[in-house]
């Protein structure tokens, strides 16, 4: 008996880790209704995959669908990544497989498995999840921390979502010797906000820099992998000041209201959300949308080394 998770790999995706081309994966959790809200989520979708499709790589979104782990979604099976889902992060893989969940909308966590075990070096995403405030209460730490340290896949980011605990975030991603790389920017972003003003460990100016770091990694036979850190575009970014006094307010509300879990994340975005007037919705299409193009970029420079 084959112990091993069988992985349906999408014919395109196959041909070109096949044929040894650029491949980026995509999580499915921001396009579905547990992420962005319609029609956010559908123009974040075309425009993640025209990133990565314009700069000459092939875009691999994952997600469980009808019990079948899946690398790649064809066209014909996007209005239903755009529906309703059930969350799914590495934990819940095998209960989504075995229990043949319609729809599982894949996370950081579960995507950096799925890439990994597919052969896809280069993963993109918005902003990571991390360490939450008051974590000395309730121990709340997201699972894609230890992601980045169990798969040899780069994921690139706008850093981690600026409502968790960043300082302890990027501690802990020290504990875990997942290295942390700012490409162009000194300071660890926040998600919609360009800097946290928190210094970032490693930089690079370039994506060459950075996939010369990425071959380096890999050649010393280290199993996890690397954050690369691409702040939102300048312009897009929101003030730091006042999404700190909305995240405040909301993680009050959070806490009075019993919220807890994997409940808090979608909470806090849809009030900033509100409280920004939706603009915050705007600077995560530009940030996700920038994000595809540079992992694009990166796997493209790893795929001629």
């Amino acid at each position: 008996m084959n112990n091993a998770m069988e992985i349906a790999i999408d014919d395109e995706v196959r041909t070109a880790l096949d044929a040894k081309r650029a491949v980026v994966a995509l999580e499915s959790t921001i396009f579905s209704h547990l992420g962005l809200p319609s029609p956010a989520n559908r123009e974040a979708l075309d425009r993640c995959l025209n990133a990565i499709r314009g700069a000459g790589a092939t875009p691999a979104i994952t997600a469980v669908i009808d019990g079948v782990a899946r690398v790649g979604i064809g066209s014909h099976e996007h209005e239903l990544i755009l529906g309703p889902a059930r969350k799914v992060g590495e934990r819940e893989l095998a209960l989504a497989i075995a229990q043949r969940w319609l729809f599982g909308a894949t996370t950081v966590s579960a995507s950096l498995l799925l890439a990994a075990r597919a052969g896809i070096g280069v993963f993109a995403t918005g902003g990571i999840g991390g360490v939450h405030r008051g974590v000395q209460l309730h121990g709340d730490i997201s699972a894609d921390l230890g992601a980045l340290a169990a798969h040899q896949v780069v994921t690139v980011c706008a850093g981690a979502k600026s409502f968790l605990d960043l300082p302890r975030t990027l501690e802990y991603l020290e504990t875990l010797s997942v290295p942390v790389i700012g490409v162009a920017c000194d300071e660890f972003p926040a998600f919609t906000v360009y800097s946290s003003g928190l210094p970032i460990p490693a930089h690079v100016d370039t994506v060459n820099e950075l996939a010369d770091v990425v071959r380096a990694h890999r050649a010393l036979g280290r199993p996890g992998g690397i954050l690369a850190c691409v702040p939102v575009p300048l312009h897009e970014s929101l003030d730091r000041t006042m999404i700190e006094a909305v995240i405040t307010q909301a993680l009050a509300a959070t806490a009075a209201a019993g919220i807890e879990g994997a409940a808090v994340t979608p909470y806090v975005l849809t009030a900033i959300a509100q409280a920004t007037g939706g603009t915050s919705v705007r600077a995560n299409l530009a940030l996700a949308e920038n994000n595809a193009r540079v992992a694009a970029e990166l796997a493209i420079a790893l795929a001629t080394m």
